[in-house]
This record gives C-alpha cells, sequence and structure tokens, in this order.
C-alpha cells in the first residue's frame, strides 16, 4: 500500500515539476535541454549576418563577437551597420568585422557579387554560418506610420510589433516586397552561396522565421505566408543535401522585444500589456541551438509556447483555438491592446 502511495504522489510532483517548467521556460523542451552554447563549434567561424543593423540582427552579432566568431553583417541602413561594428568587442571584434551592405530585394546579380565578396573577406575561409536573419513587414495603410516608411529591410519580428490588418487589407505592393525579401531574397542568396558550402563540404544556414511560420498568425497573413514558405524550403533543403554537410537550424521566435536600432525602445511596445521576450535571450537560445546542430527550434514564452504545441501536435485543437481568437486579435491590434493575451478567448481586451 505504502509503495502505491508513494508512486501516485511522485508520480503527480513530476507531473507539477514539468507543468512548472512548460510554464516558465523560454522555448521547446529540446532547445531548453541544452544548457549551453557549443563555443568550438562558434569560436574562428566565419558567420554572416543579414538584418544586422538593429533588433536581434544586431544582438547576434555582438553575442557572436564575445563568442569569438569572424563577422560579416549586413542589411541595407550602412551607417546602422558601421554603429553596430564599433559596439562589437571579442577576438575579431570590431577591427576585423566586416560590414558588407545589402538589399534582399536588388535582384541575383547583386546577390552573386555579395556572396562572391562575402566568400573573399576572410582569406582561406569562406562562410561557415549564414543567419538569415533580415526580414519585411510593412505597417498597412490604416495605421502608416511615415518616419518608418522607407525601411525595407529590417531585423526579424521587428514590424512584428505594428498594429495587424486583416488578411483582405494588405495590398499587392507590400505583398510582393514582403516576399521578395522574406523568400525570395532569401531563397536567392542560399542558392548562389550554398555551391560554395557544397566545395568545402560543409556549411550551417541559421533562418530566423517566426512562430508565425508554424501557426496562423490572424492580422499578418502575408508575413505567416512568407515563414511558412521559408520552412518548406529550408527543411527541404536540408533533407536533399544533409549527406554533403549542409546543415540548417530554423528558429521560429514568438514576440520579441527588439529595438530600433542606438538602444531605442521597441516600437509597439510602449501603452501594452503584451508580454515579450528579450532579444538578447532569444539570441542566445538562437546561438545554442546552431551550436548543438538542432533542425528546428521554438522561441517563445507563453501562451504562445502552448499554442504552437497545440497546432503542432493537436491539430484539431489548436486551429479552432485560433479560429476562436482571429477576429478579437485583429480587433486588440486595432484598439493598441495586448494581442497574445489568453483573454482573447472571451473578446476581452484592454487597451492599455
Amino acid at each position: 500500500m505504502l509503495a502505491v502511495v508513494f508512486f501516485w504522489v511522485s508520480f503527480f510532483l513530476l507531473l507539477l515539476l514539468l507543468l512548472f517548467k512548460f510554464a516558465t521556460a523560454h522555448g521547446d523542451f529540446t532547445l531548453m535541454s541544452k544548457k549551453h552554447v557549443k563555443r568550438e563549434e562558434i569560436e574562428d567561424k566565419v558567420v554572416w549576418i543579414t538584418g544586422a543593423s538593429r533588433g536581434i540582427g544586431e544582438v547576434l552579432a555582438k553575442q557572436l563577437a564575445g563568442l569569438g566568431a569572424k563577422l560579416i553583417i549586413s542589411a541595407r541602413d550602412e551607417a546602422g551597420l558601421e554603429r553596430v561594428k564599433n559596439e562589437l568587442s571579442g577576438k575579431f571584434a570590431p577591427n576585423e568585422v566586416k560590414v558588407l551592405p545589402l538589399d534582399l530585394s536588388s535582384g541575383e546579380n547583386k546577390l552573386k557579387e555579395a556572396v562572391e565578396i562575402a566568400e573573399s573577406l576572410f582569406p582561406g575561409s569562406g562562410v561557415d554560418y549564414m543567419i538569415h536573419n533580415a526580414a519585411f513587414e510593412r505597417p498597412t495603410s490604416n495605421h502608416y506610420i511615415p518616419a518608418l516608411s522607407t525601411l525595407k529591410c529590417v531585423s526579424n519580428e521587428f514590424f512584428g510589433n505594428f498594429l495587424k490588418s486583416t488578411a483582405l487589407d494588405v495590398s499587392e505592393e507590400s505583398m510582393k516586397t514582403t516576399f521578395d525579401v522574406n523568400v525570395l531574397g532569401t531563397i536567392s542568396l542560399t542558392r548562389l552561396l550554398t555551391p560554395r558550402m557544397l566545395q568545402r563540404g560543409q556549411g550551417h544556414f541559421v533562418v530566423m522565421s517566426s512562430a508565425a511560420g508554424k501557426t496562423p498568425a490572424p492580422g499578418q497573413a502575408v508575413y505567416s505566408a512568407s515563414k511558412h514558405a521559408l520552412n518548406g524550403y529550408f527543411h527541404s533543403l536540408r533533407s536533399e543535401l544533409y549527406h554533403k554537410g549542409i546543415r540548417v537550424t530554423v528558429v521560429c521566435p514568438g514576440p520579441i522585444e527588439t529595438s530600433t536600432g542606438s538602444g531605442a525602445e521597441a516600437i509597439g511596445k510602449k501603452g501594452t500589456s503584451e508580454k515579450r521576450l528579450s532579444s538578447e535571450r532569444c539570441a542566445q537560445l538562437t546561438i545554442i541551438a546552431a551550436s548543438h546542430n538542432l533542425k528546428e527550434v521554438w522561441i517563445s514564452s507563453q501562451p504562445v509556447l502552448a499554442v504552437m504545441y497545440l497546432v503542432q501536435y493537436m491539430p484539431t485543437i489548436g486551429y479552432w483555438l485560433m479560429d476562436k481568437i482571429g477576429g478579437n486579435r485583429v480587433e486588440a491590434a486595432a484598439r493598441k491592446g495586448n494581442t497574445y493575451s489568453l483573454s482573447l478567448l472571451f473578446g476581452k481586451n484592454k487597451s492599455y
């Protein structure tokens, strides 16, 4: 009798422990089981980062520099890249950090030139890690922000801080620009760089996708579609070329607190009660995932992480849940409310 009682008490205590760990986790169970970066996989390696002038890309550059990586940083904003370079410190930073301005929507010829330059920046070493971090999601015309209208290629999840719009409100121009940067430019850069990696028998793509690439994202339909496209392409690429030394890590962050550069506060964060994971924690977990060669990782606080598990493993329930909150989420965004609150299930969301 005592043995049975002991078994059930132990079982419930273990269950409570697992529930607590899940409730406080910043990522999926596999990722959270990896406690530290494998520094030997990063040190002295050539790492090329797009969207590196602000947000997650900037933080990735700072953390990788501290781990002894040789960095190539790219974005449209050359002045922003120079600022980031001067703020880096590490084995090769800042003096040996290479700035390579890049517009992912500039066409294949320009991207080919960029690959040739990147491959030659560190004599005797080609690109070991390509971190696809640049992404675009333009604010809709209903919530247009003039000061940011010229921004095109920025850190992933940056524009996720802006107000959402419905799937029918997106213009053709916005759709084309989103796919030109998030999908076509990223894939073209990959196609041009991969043959160089194959010649060396190794190379690793780290793709900053999104939770919106794994679940429905009411209010971000086109952005979500672009991230689903990236997931499909890069998982297929890895399956085709894994035996030839090509590695792929797809990173799916939920809401992340990012900045506009120079340490400025995340746009869209002020005035709402949304809980966002810091860009520093997101970058740290991304580097851990890459150094352990994990194939796909999810990075988020709750409740987004739980929704990702539901959609992945219990899709009927997961999609029912998203259908339940979809309209409420768009309305909450219009009021500048919390678009990740559980209260969306009941149609209640305060605009504070």
